[in-house]
């Protein structure tokens, strides 16, 4: 028996998925299941709730902080991700050229993704402060402007500043895995478009994207998703104020729920971001199927 299965390859792979299962189906499938569950309740800290059904979800249709943060959520999320994508692919091609201590400048880069989350946000928290933020006062000393800048306490301020300090965050992530793509592309690829007489755009539109696609996709889904459930850096930075302009999904769902008690309420919030998040899964999957055409088979 035990030669048996050791000779049939399927059998062995599912065998050696099993603990990683376990502790899947424990501590992500569990949580998930009761958090659906407590959606349709009532409950409350200190208190079981009772079967409610859809009355959670009628009363965030309507309510207009939940819609704000819905708002909040998808224009973060895609300016972020956008941001992030441009500014990554652009430093992972300058880290693909051959330049003086390319691979310090490498491990340098790293440095914003590796650094605690809470420690990043406190350091943007200083950087913002109303009086006494370095960038207003480089800006003053440059006699650009002649007032501080009210980073963190106007609406759309805080909205631009949070995105920014994601982006530092991000950047590296998607820089580094687009360089990781880029180090696959044949230089003979680049050699022969040239000969042809393709131009440096030419060869980065025909060469470097389609070939980068797959990667691409992978790395904005899951761009997408850190950025639209990120919590810890707006938590830590605004606590999604100004008068909610910052507050996430994530973010409101842990206030209805933990601090205001409505333990159903918040987990309906949570619960309802995971349609979006299956969206960005399937452009992953949809990105990946390029990899046939890619290869040489049907497009």
């Amino acid at each position: 028996m035990l030669e048996k299965l050791q000779n049939n390859r399927n059998a062995l792979g599912l065998l050696f998925m099993l603990p990683a299962a376990a502790l899947l189906l424990l501590f992500l499938t569990y949580p998930l299941g009761l958090g659906v569950w407590l959606g349709f309740t009532d409950t409350r800290i200190g208190r079981a709730g009772s079967f409610i059904g859809l009355e959670n979800y009628e009363f965030l249709w309507g309510d207009s902080v939940t819609r704000l943060a819905l708002f909040n959520t998808i224009f973060y999320t895609f300016a972020a991700s956008v941001i992030k994508f441009l500014l990554g692919l652009w430093l992972a091609l300058l880290l693909d050229k051959h330049v003086p201590f390319k691979t310090a400048l490498r491990a340098i880069v790293l440095l914003p993704w590796i650094v605690p989350t809470a420690l990043s946000a406190i350091t943007f928290w200083w950087i913002y402060d109303a009086q006494f933020s370095v960038v207003s006062w480089a800006l003053t000393e440059m006699g650009l402007i002649d007032h501080y800048i009210d980073f963190l306490g106007d609406p759309w301020n805080a909205r631009w500043s949070t995105i920014a300090a994601n982006v530092w965050r991000g950047i590296p992530f998607v820089a580094i895995s687009l360089l990781a793509g880029l180090q696959t592309i044949s230089p003979s690829l680049y050699e022969a478009a040239a000969i042809d007489g393709a131009t440096p755009w030419q060869r980065f539109w025909h060469v470097t994207l389609p070939l980068l696609t797959p990667i691409i996709a992978v790395v904005m889904t899951f761009s997408v998703l850190f950025t639209f459930t990120d919590f810890q850096l707006i938590y830590v930075l605004t606590r999604g104020g100004p008068l909610n302009a910052t507050h996430l999904m994530a973010t409101l769902s842990f206030q209805r729920a933990i601090p205001g008690g409505s333990m159903g309420e918040g987990a309906a919030l949570a619960t309802a971001m995971v349609p979006f998040l299956l969206g960005a899964i399937m452009f992953s999957y949809f990105g990946l199927q390029r990899r046939a055409w890619q290869q040489g088979g049907d497009k």
